[in-house]
């Protein structure tokens, strides 16, 4: 029988994570949980964020869920430990993946790290990559979540607003940094456009392409092996979800359920 993964984010981000589980586990069955009516998280408390996660994390587990992958940086960063005594199954987040990854190929021992403002603040990704003797310096790119929802990937403004944040980033305190950690779920979509604007000698870590190596490595099953069942769920417009998520995830989602988790 193949697994089934429990994806969780609080919104479409995290079909970038589902992505790369894809293409790493495609024979798996996926649950794919986006909490779209209470979204942004990242302007919420920890505690708030920690109960709608947790309320999530149940949903997922009930339906069959085997191991849980919280594909939100925000609840990642604030409520890891509260979503892991909530639920029974193993959970993994995105931000150690993604620091792991960048530990193992700096050689300068300094990494630069892009996120929203939330995981900014929460310095989950700074501690992390302490954790594995990697100086970090992290920058908040606000804008650069609405630009990807607009479809703007590869506009001449969001290209010079990502000037703007990596000319800042790598002129005040990453200076020497051989790594840059995206650390937001909607990043990998920028990632060609962001190769063109971060110095050559710096690599790009998508913390979702990592993740997903790490569920895959947990589960230890082979990755060939016929193509599984995906199911999403969302808390708000399912034509939204559609239009928006089929960009995130590189193909058109079919199976949508709308739910009211609050029931």
């Amino acid at each position: 029988m193949p697994p089934t993964i429990g994806v969780f984010d609080s919104g479409f981000g995290g079909l970038t994570v589902l992505r790369e589980l894809l293409e790493v586990l495609p024979g798996a069955d996926y649950l794919y949980f986006g909490d779209t009516a209470r979204l942004p998280y990242g302007s919420k408390s920890a505690h708030t964020v920690a109960k709608y996660a947790i309320s999530s994390a149940h949903f997922l587990q009930e339906r069959g869920a085997e191991i849980l992958v919280i594909a939100c940086n925000t609840a990642t960063a604030l409520a890891l430990d509260e979503i892991k005594s909530a639920v029974t199954l193993p959970v993994i987040g995105v931000v150690e993946p993604g620091a792991q990854r960048a530990a193992e190929i700096s050689k300068t021992r300094k990494a630069a790290v892009i996120a929203t403002e939330a995981t900014v603040a929460s310095h989950a990704y700074e501690k992390a990559l302490g954790a594995r003797g990697i100086q970090s310096t992290e920058k908040a790119c606000p804008l650069l979540v609405p630009l990807v929802e607009e479809g703007w990937i590869d506009h001449p403004v969001t290209e010079q607003v990502a000037h703007i944040y990596i000319d800042e980033v790598f002129r005040n305190g990453a200076k020497g940094a051989d790594v840059l950690l995206l650390g937001c779920t909607h990043y990998p979509l920028l990632r060609a456009m962001l190769r063109r604007v971060v110095p050559a000698q710096v690599q790009i870590v998508d913390s979702a392409e990592s993740t997903a190596k790490a569920v895959a490595e947990r589960l230890q099953v082979p990755a060939a092996g016929g193509v599984g069942k995906v199911r999403c769920f969302a808390t708000d417009s399912v034509e939204k979800f559609r239009r928006l998520g089929g960009r995130f995830l590189g193909r058109p989602i079919e199976d949508i359920e709308l739910i009211d988790i609050e029931t």
